[in-house]
């Protein structure tokens, strides 16, 4: 991009993102940002990068993803919350885009994302999903039911109350259970991975009712259509860690290089493949950003001495 087709994109990047923020959001809004994210690939890390800048000015991203915060009547929040507005609403002054007002409709809905495309829908029950990288999932929204389907990759939910309504996540056999609250739910290779940033949820098996579990906040398991492979409590910063693709980055904290190749492989065209087995076990920690496979091979080149290749176009090899 030249300077000023840059600077025009990132425009029309910061009006999508304070769109999204305003809380009237809808499928006309969707239909032109994927046109416009579709011209030019360029875009989709581009606006990664300004939803990080967006939620960098919020002061949880936690309780609030790429939703600004309610002012609570606090000095500083309030402040923030305002400061962001005023910087984005300056830098999109000058895109002009004319958007509807409609709402998600109530009938079934497939969404899906491509390679390294995050994105974040309002639904029509006032719940929000932020879907990651390479899924696809489909969203009923009954009298007596609000269903979401998941058939590959992963989404995180925020739950609006309705006692009359249960929200419920199925994976293969896999069914997460929740009234209001926030969870993930990622579709696994081995298994299904459930991780509750808030409230309470229930899980269970349609292969074995007996695995029937409840998850809290700060909890985490990995459940098969017959077992639970794994569960942890009482982990919620690593939970938080593992979500920060939510605002564009990879937070490795002890991970494996092979867990951290795993990682970017899922965002972007250019692989990073692990050549050595013993340096696939080495550790290291640091926020990433989830477009950036160039910065973190350099920093693993630079912090564990090993030899990196960026000669190739599609790959970067470590070894």
């Amino acid at each position: 991009m030249t300077a000023s087709s840059m600077a025009e994109a990132r425009d029309i990047a910061a009006h999508f993102i304070a769109r999204m923020d305003s809380g009237t959001w809808s499928e006309s809004d969707e239909a032109k940002l994927q046109a416009w994210l579709s011209e030019d690939l360029k875009r989709h890390g581009l606006f990664l990068e300004m939803q990080a800048e967006w939620l960098a000015l919020t002061p949880s991203v936690e309780t609030s993803a790429l939703t600004a915060p309610e002012d609570l009547g606090e000095p500083e929040a309030g402040s923030r919350r305002w400061a962001r507005r005023g910087i984005l609403g300056g830098i999109a002054a000058s895109a002009a885009i004319v958007f509807g007002c409609t709402r998600w409709a109530e009938g079934p809905s497939e969404f899906s994302t491509r390679l390294g495309e995050i994105r974040r829908l309002p639904l029509s029950d006032g719940s929000v999903m932020t879907i990651n990288s390479g899924s696809n999932l489909s969203v009923a929204m009954e009298k007596r039911s609000r269903q979401v389907e998941l058939a590959q990759g992963e989404a995180w939910f925020e739950v609006a109350k309705d006692a009359h309504r249960p929200f419920v996540v199925t994976a293969g056999n896999v069914r997460v259970r929740a009234v209001g609250t926030a969870f993930s739910v990622r579709r696994r290779e081995t298994g299904v991975e459930v991780q509750v940033t808030e409230g309470v949820v229930e899980t269970w098996s349609d292969g074995d009712r007996s695995l029937r579990m409840r998850l809290k906040a700060g909890d985490r398991a990995m459940l098969s259509a017959h077992a639970v492979l794994d569960y942890e409590t009482d982990i919620s910063s690593s939970v938080d860690r593992s979500l920060a693709w939510r605002s564009g980055m990879i937070d490795l904290d002890g991970r494996t290089l092979a867990d951290a190749a795993e990682e970017f492989n899922r965002y972007n065209t250019r692989q990073i493949i692990i050549a050595d087995s013993r340096v696939a076990r080495e550790e290291l920690s640091g926020l990433f950003r989830i477009n950036d496979p160039e910065g973190f091979a350099e920093t693993v080149k630079t912090s564990l001495g090993v030899s990196v290749d960026m000669t190739q176009s599609e790959i970067i090899r470590i070894k």
